[in-house]
């Protein structure tokens, strides 16, 4: 067996993996996937494997993906693999962390312990933990590393502005934006976060902080962008003010349906979104946050 790990991808996340690869300066190898007319999968895995593989992929639009990703650890596991990483930049079945209603699944902890059931190591990037404080909490795997995409945001938002005001459009997104603001070191970032009253899937009131956002480069920061419809609110409040330019910048870029075009068409001037899922606003890479955490999973001294 070769000495140093191998990173696996599937074809969805094949750009990144591979930069991070490279990165890393370990060997690349691509699943093969055959999707027959029934909707099922056949993979096809390299012959040759080290004792430890790493599989890159990211969990958006995840039954399919989540399946295909548990079949491909299985087949390692009969090839004698003894070590496996998943690599998921964006980790699925993370919201439903508690019973709401009677007879509502723990899609979290079912989930978190099928992967640690596959899994020595998961890696995963701003994961949204509502109610728990480590990933490990929810994904009971050796190691569970939620890495954090504060330092590249940092960066890209720093190249880009002067004295910019970031906003988090509820209180579970101020862990992100002040630490994004703290990591910013050209000068003092203002930050502040709105308020959020859920009444619907698609109905969110937005209330903002008192700040004087006029004439101001204004950011709108999020882990996730899904349907949009907290983001759109956000925006629809923030241009009341009449900010300078108004942009909008996430981790996980979802985007449902027309979420996209509503924002741009509510005032937003730009959307940007770290890779962690490919999609046409990704501007921020996530390889070397993916590379410290992959560190803390390999034991090689041909890697040290």
């Amino acid at each position: 067996m070769n000495q140093l790990p191998l990173i696996l991808s599937f074809a969805d996340s094949y750009s990144q993996s591979q930069r991070l690869a490279r990165l890393s300066e370990l060997p690349f190898a691509e699943i093969n996937v055959h999707q027959f007319p029934d909707g099922e999968s056949k993979l096809t895995l390299p012959l040759e494997l080290p004792s430890h593989v790493i599989i890159y992929r990211s969990l958006d639009h995840p039954n399919n993906k989540l399946l295909e990703v548990l079949l491909a650890a299985r087949g390692l596991r009969e090839q004698s693999v003894e070590t496996l990483t998943l690599i998921v930049p964006y980790l699925c079945y993370m919201r439903q962390d508690r019973a709401f209603q009677p007879g509502e699944i723990v899609s979290q902890r079912a989930i978190g312990q099928l992967l640690a059931e596959h899994f020595n190591s998961v890696l995963t990037v701003d994961s949204h933990l509502h109610r728990i404080h480590s990933l490990e909490q929810a994904v009971p795997a050796d190691i569970a590393l939620n890495l954090s995409a504060t330092q590249p945001i940092a960066d890209f938002l720093q190249k880009g502005f002067n004295n910019p005001v970031l906003l988090g459009p509820d209180r579970e997104s101020q862990q992100w934006v002040e630490a994004i603001a703290n990591t910013m070191t050209k000068e003092s970032v203002d930050f502040c976060v709105a308020s959020k009253q859920r009444t619907g899937d698609a109905d969110v009131e937005i209330v903002l902080p008192v700040f004087d956002f006029s004439n101001r480069h204004v950011v709108i920061i999020d882990d996730v962008a899904s349907t949009g419809h907290t983001l759109e609110t956000t925006v629809q409040a923030v241009l009341t003010h009449s900010p300078a330019s108004l942009s909008v910048l996430v981790t996980h870029a979802l985007f449902v349906g027309n979420s996209l075009e509503r924002l741009y068409n509510a005032g937003v001037d730009n959307i940007w979104s770290c890779d962690s899922i490919t999609h046409s606003t990704n501007e921020i890479a996530l390889d070397s946050v993916l590379k410290q955490g992959l560190a803390c999973c390999i034991a090689n001294p041909e890697y040290e």
